[in-house]
């Protein structure tokens, strides 16, 4: 039986539609574009700005203007304003209108409140830590305590700092908390900027500072709770300058 006229015109239609299409032409992938260079120009300039901070070459209580500073670095003013409104955002240093940016520096009164703070959320973290880690973990940290003993021995401010901050940073990583880790680092810092009256500290103080790691990390792998709350208690609350107190003694 020969099919319809409308059966024919079916099938052709369908005939059409199983016929092969031309694929889609595919859109290339979108790819990133590249950062630009004044964001890495701007994290070198606050780099060198937080060495000057810490060093003291950048003084307490100086107004700095940013195309001064740009000159200083080789760069446009730019990347300088964006690093120094960093700066304000974390206190270290702070506007001053038509003329530039001011070091804020630190009052003894600052330095003793941030160092409340400081002990107010670093000893409970670490007394928790000491509770429940074994020996061999606090052990992990002895490299990098030594490690700011060479560095204080040569008294390398900028090295100091850093070397400080990780020590620390690694002590409480532990908690598995990113944000009281970012918190104290945070406090970290501004503890180690220059305190107005005052002189950034020598060797001597920071191999002291230095040396105190070391005799914490000992009552850790003790398991001494009381020595461990005591001496990161006076550890965090007494500056490179300041002669230590009687925990260190003890």
């Amino acid at each position: 039986m020969k099919p319809s006229p409308v059966e024919s015109a079916i099938s052709g239609v369908a005939a059409v539609g199983q016929r092969k299409r031309p694929r889609p032409r595919q859109t290339p992938p979108l790819r990133s574009p590249p950062l630009p260079v004044r964001r890495s120009v701007r994290a070198q300039v606050l780099a060198a700005l937080r060495d000057a901070l810490a060093t003291g070459e950048l003084r307490a209580g100086e107004t700095y203007s940013a195309p001064l500073l740009a000159e200083r670095y080789g760069v446009s003013a730019t990347p300088v304003r964006e690093a120094m409104q960093q700066l304000c955002s974390e206190g270290l240093v702070e506007t001053v209108p038509n003329r530039g940016f001011r070091v804020a520096g630190r009052s003894a009164r600052d330095m003793a409140e941030l160092a409340e703070v400081r002990a107010a959320l670093e000893v409970p973290a670490v007394l928790r830590l000491a509770e429940k880690l074994p020996s061999q973990r606090w052990e992990e940290l002895r490299p990098l305590a030594e490690s700011t003993v060479r560095v204080a021995a040569h008294g390398d401010l900028v090295g100091y700092a850093e070397a400080d901050r990780r020590f620390h940073r690694e002590l409480l990583r532990p908690t598995g908390n990113r944000q009281l880790i970012l918190v104290a680092q945070e406090l970290h810092r501004k503890t180690q900027c220059p305190t107005v009256p005052g002189r950034p500290p020598g060797a001597r103080e920071l191999i002291a500072d230095a040396r105190q790691h070391g005799v914490l990390l000992d009552a850790l792998v003790r398991g001494d709770l009381p020595a461990v709350e005591r001496l990161a208690h006076a550890h965090v609350t007494a500056s490179p300058t300041s002669p230590l107190g009687e925990a260190w003694r003890a």
